[in-house]
């Protein structure tokens, strides 16, 4: 299994990006994705997730500025980042698992991308 992060740059404040992470060696339309990110220094924490059925969840600190989303026919999974804040720099991690149920949990998670890194600046 392989997952290609890619999208990440350095944007300003308030601005955008989106992510992308495409996936590859098992199938696709059956594994939860999700994004986890860590900045220097810190934990990696997790962004958001969406089941294989769909189903959406983010973490607090994103919630109404981040989206996921799935595209099962090109096994690729996005994350549209809008309002950017200098606290969401990070090197951020797509991530995989084909757990029956969410879970937020880096521990989770059985396949990891290589990471693509966003810098804001203020």
């Amino acid at each position: 299994v392989q997952l290609q992060a890619s999208g990440g740059g350095l944007v300003q404040a308030g601005g955008s990006l989106r992510l992308s992470c495409a996936a590859s060696g098992h199938t696709f339309s059956w594994y939860n994705m999700g994004w986890f990110r860590q900045a220097p220094g810190k934990e990696r924490e997790f962004v958001a997730a969406i089941t294989w059925s769909g189903k959406t969840h983010y973490a607090d600190s994103v919630k109404g500025r981040f989206t996921i989303a799935r595209d099962n026919a090109k096994n690729t999974v996005y994350l549209q980042m809008i309002s950017l804040k200098p606290e969401d720099t990070a090197l951020y991690y797509c991530a995989s698992n084909q757990r029956s149920t969410f879970d937020s949990s880096f521990y989770e998670y059985d396949y990891w991308g290589q990471g693509t890194l966003v810098t804001v600046s203020s």
